[in-house]
Formats: structure tokens, sequence, C-alpha cells
């Protein structure tokens, strides 16, 4: 998955999006990466949120929640 392009799209449907590293946790041998999605297409101020080991195990966890909320999602 192109993360850019997931970001591009999210975006155009009024989701805001933010994925992050973060140092301390890498050095800690922790989940480093954050992905998370709010927005107005998300009901009640719903975040779609996680922390995981990779980028792609953020998107394992969020993308489907994100297409339960009627998002379209590119491949």
């Amino acid at each position: 998955m192109d993360v850019m392009l997931l970001m591009e799209a999210l975006a155009e449907q009024g989701v805001t999006v933010l994925f992050k590293a973060d140092a301390e946790r890498m050095r800690d041998g922790a989940k480093p990466w954050t992905f998370v999605a709010s927005g107005a297409p998300l009901r009640d101020d719903l975040l779609v949120r996680t922390d995981a080991a990779s980028v792609e195990a953020c998107l394992e966890v969020c993308l489907p929640q994100l297409r339960e909320f009627g998002l379209a999602i590119p491949d």
C-alpha cells in the first residue's frame, strides 16, 4: 500500500491522518509507529488509532476500521 496515496485519499474525504515514528519507543524496543485518523466522516469525534511495530502493522489494524465507517481506501 502506498501510504502517501492512502493519506491523500483519506484527506480528500475529510479525514485528518497522522503517522508518527517515535525514536524513544524505537530505542526501547516498544511499538514505535502510531497511526491516528480523525475528522468529520468518523462519527462522534471517534479516533481510529493504533501503535504498532511497523507501518504495515498499523495499516492491518486501522484500514478495516476505516472501511467499516464507509471510507474509500485505495488498493
